[in-house]
């Protein structure tokens, strides 16, 4: 009972959705013409990401004097962005692949979103260290291959070069989790696609996606392979990332707790720009139903849980350097809370320990707008984090002599604000090409957690009788059971004729896709519906190679008479044997139609 769901449990899908609902709401942004809101937002974002390529030109060409840096603060604007954005990435692999593993069902409607903030929040972050080093067309310099000028071996006791490693594997473990959990939705665009162009890109993104048992297989193993090597990368990416700081000397930096800290404020700053751009999408691609109320809760408590352990981090780097007994250490501390930059000190202190503390208000919580106001002051107090521990550790260090103070330029600005505006482009794109939701799994969850469905299970019971989620068969655990690969893995009510496919509504177990489906529809109404008040079905085992599994397969399907399968067409044929596992070939079965013919005649 695994699948079960207690009714009294708020639904994770709302609005009555059957799945050709879920289908044609998820495929809606991707088909249809983009709305007024997402013009809107994509013209801001365009225009601030052609501001940010207007002042990298200018940098590259004119050189990184164009920046605020200084002989003393070496590390300022760009080192806080690259931590800030690495950080926001987080969160796409924590909901994909730890909740994933912890078998999470709310998870399934915002992975898709997280996953592709990881991809494009890891691209930013990138783009730092480019410019940093001056002469972008040289960046292959950071990995350890011979070049023209000899051998040219980068240092392998510098965390910089563990940044290039871990960042890197990161991005490619991401990067395929998300395409590969994208096959199934690629196919459904595919099967709908209208224009012969547009289902031929489909069709190529997929990669020859069926749908069938062997592909659903294949997805499951490869999804928690995958999982498994992303989790630790949850943990390793931001503490290689840490390492950056603690493994050198100075005030502020030398620390054992960054790696944790860096950790959940990572997570911590990872959720609340999911939470920022869920809300978004909801309203710009209409998908309220599926992104509910309850997902900005379970998100916001996440936030809250996060913020509070990254307020313990804060205590304990002051009483760390307390008890130390070190003046360096102590002045540090003293210096970011009371010095110039103590601005920047509260500024983070407010927005990342006192306003996650408003989550305990399930009022709070569950207000749309509050969230969405919090999820952007969560972001700003740990962008102001990093600005913290880096510039104000780093302008008054050991030598009062050395003493300065940072101020960014306008073109440390503008490539900041271009990086934003990168980021929204992209994401805003990859919601007019992709479906933001994965449809085949929030399919799973929906006679669990639909709206509808709980309530029929409210009117009838809770004592609907359990179907094994893989085959429809009440608990079967037979050889031939194990192989089908089902879309709504979850209880099944025979009772319910709700769905817009009545004359078909037996192979939800075979079909994935809703074109499949419909074309089942027309061959049914081409070769007739059997109707068991009237009419007898006939022994379907008397044809060729048919036994009780294969028929058991057909009658689901809809074929239970002679007459029907005398009415058969060689495409007919082709269609069952998509979606039938192991479907004989037409050397095996022999002359279907002629052998019913026979058969209905005597």
């Amino acid at each position: 009972m695994s699948h079960y769901e207690a009714p009294i449990r708020k639904p994770l899908v709302t609005g009555d959705k059957n799945y050709h609902d879920v289908t044609v709401d998820v495929a809606a942004p991707v088909e249809g013409r983009a709305n007024k809101s997402w013009w809107i937002v994509f013209s801001i974002a365009l225009v601030a990401f052609l501001w940010g390529v207007g002042c990298i030109i200018y940098t590259i060409s004119t050189g990184i004097g164009t920046w605020g840096l200084n002989k003393t603060v070496g590390w300022a604007w760009d080192i806080t962005n690259f931590v800030w954005w690495v950080g926001i990435g987080h969160a796409g692999t924590l909901i994909s692949a730890v909740l994933l593993l912890f078998r999470q069902k709310w998870r399934m409607a915002i992975n898709r979103s997280a996953e592709a903030m990881t991809i494009f929040s890891v691209m930013q972050a990138g783009l730092f260290p480019l410019i940093h080093m001056g002469r972008p067309w040289l960046a292959y310099w950071v990995v350890p291959i011979p070049n023209q000028f000899g051998s040219l071996w980068v240092n392998f006791n510098s965390p910089l070069l563990w940044d290039v490693f871990a960042i890197s594997t990161y991005l490619s473990v991401s990067l395929v989790f998300w395409w590969t959990g994208l096959l199934p939705d690629f196919a459904m665009l595919r099967d709908r696609a209208i224009k012969p162009f547009q289902k031929h890109i489909y069709s190529v993104l997929s990669f020859g996606w069926s749908g069938r048992a062997k592909d659903w297989q294949r997805f499951e193993e490869v999804s928690l392979v995958l999982a498994g090597l992303a989790t630790p990368l949850v943990l390793s990416v931001h503490t290689i990332v840490s390492f950056d700081f603690a493994t050198s000397v100075i005030p502020g930096w030398h620390t054992t707790i960054f790696p944790p800290y860096f950790v959940a404020g990572a997570i911590f700053s990872g959720f609340a720009m999911v939470n920022t751009l869920l809300i978004i999408m909801r309203k710009v691609s209409n998908l309220e139903n599926y992104i509910t109320i309850q997902h900005i809760e379970l998100m916001n408590i996440v936030i809250m849980i996060t913020g509070s352990i990254v307020g313990v981090a804060y205590i304990t780097e002051l009483v760390i350097a307390w008890y130390s007994g070190v003046e360096y250490e102590q002045y540090a501390f003293l210096n970011r809370a009371t010095g110039p930059y103590a601005w920047a000190y509260w500024a983070m202190m407010t927005c990342n320990v006192f306003s996650p503390q408003f989550m305990w208000f399930k009022k709070l919580r569950t207000s749309i707008m509050f969230s969405f106001f919090i999820s952007i002051v969560v972001n700003i107090g740990m962008w102001f984090e990093r600005f913290v521990i880096i510039v104000t550790s780093l302008h008054r260090d050991y030598m009062p002599s050395a003493w300065t103070m940072f101020s960014p330029t306008f073109v440390d600005i503008g490539i900041f604000i271009g990086t934003i505006g990168f980021f929204f482009v992209l994401f805003l794109l990859y919601a007019r090409s992709f479906p933001v939701i994965a449809q085949a799994e929030v399919k799973t969850i929906l006679k669990a957690s639909g709206e509808k469905y709980k309530k029929l299970r409210a009117e009838k019971g809770d004592d609907v009788k359990h179907y094994d989620p893989v085959v429809r068969e009440p608990n079967s655990n037979t050889s031939e059971g194990v192989h089908k690969k089902v879309q709504d893995t979850e209880d099944y009510d025979e009772t319910d004729t709700t769905d817009d496919h009545n004359e078909t509504v037996n192979v939800d177990g075979l079909v994935v896709s809703e074109v499949t489906r419909d074309r089942l529809d027309k061959m049914l109404e081409r070769i007739g519906t059997f109707n068991p008040e009237n009419q007898i079905q006939d022994d379907l085992q008397k044809l060729e190679t048919v036994g009780p599994f294969l028929e058991q397969r057909l009658h689901q399907v809809g074929i239970y008479t002679y007459v029907q399968v005398s009415s058969l067409t060689q495409d007919d044929f082709e269609l069952l044997d998509e979606v039938i596992e192991n479907f004989p070939d037409a050397d095996k079965r022999g002359d279907w139609v002629n052998q019913a013919s026979k058969l209905k005649n005597k």
